[in-house]
C-alpha cells in the first residue's frame, strides 16, 4: 500500500515548548481514503527535534512494510535523506565523523530504524506556510499541541543533555 506521511513540527522559542503533528494518508484497497491525525507536545524542546519527532511518530502508527511518501516542510530532514547524510552518520556511528557529536542522534537512529522497516521510503520538501492544505493542517496541529500546557510530554534526552 502507498501511504503518505505528512509532517510538521514547531517550537514557541528554540528551545521552548514544542509540538508535531502528522497526517497518515492512503487509498484503501476498497478504493475509500483512509486518513488519521496525530499530535503530541513537550515542555522543553527544539524546532528540529519536533521535526523529526514527527516522522518518527507517524512511522510508528504504520503497521506492516509499505511504500511511504515522507512530505515535510523540513530540508533538515529531507535533506538527510536525499543528500544521503544518514548514511554518513550511520558509518560513524551517528557522530559527524572524528569527534564531531552529532546533534539529535538518538532520533536520527530511531528514524533510521524505522525507515530500513519499510519497503520504501521517499522523503519530499514542501515550502512551509505557503498554502499546502495537508503541511498547513499539520503546523496547526503542531502549533496547537505545544501551546496545550496541561498535556505536554517530556522530552527526556533534550532535557537531560544526552542529545
Amino acid at each position: 500500500m502507498n501511504i503518505k506521511l505528512y509532517t510538521d513540527g514547531a517550537c514557541s522559542g528554540n528551545p521552548g515548548p514544542g509540538g508535531w503533528g502528522c497526517i497518515l494518508s492512503a487509498i484503501l484497497p476498497n478504493g475509500q481514503l483512509y486518513e488519521t491525525k496525530h499530535c503530541a507536545g513537550y515542555r522543553l524542546t527544539t524546532n528540529n527535534r519536533m521535526e523529526l519527532i514527527s516522522v518518527i511518530e507517524g512511522l510508528t502508527h504504520i503497521n506492516g512494510a509499505h511504500d511511504i511518501e515522507v512530505i515535510s516542510d523540513s530540508k533538515y530532514v529531507c535533506d538527510a535523506f536525499n543528500q544521503h547524510w544518514i548514511d554518513g552518520w550511520r558509518k560513524n556511528n551517528w557522530t559527524k565523523g572524528k569527534n564531531g557529536k552529532l546533534p539529535n542522534a538518538d532520533l536520527w537512529r530511531t528514524l533510521w530504524n524505522l525507515v530500513t522497516m519499510q519497503n520504501s521510503v521517499k522523503f519530499t520538501w514542501v515550502k512551509g506556510h505557503n498554502g499546502h492544505p495537508y503541511n498547513e493542517e499539520c503546523d496547526r496541529l503542531a502549533v496547537c499541541a505545544a501551546s496545550t500546557k496541561e498535556q505536554w510530554q517530556i522530552d527526556t534526552n533534550y532535557e537531560q543533555g544526552r542529545c
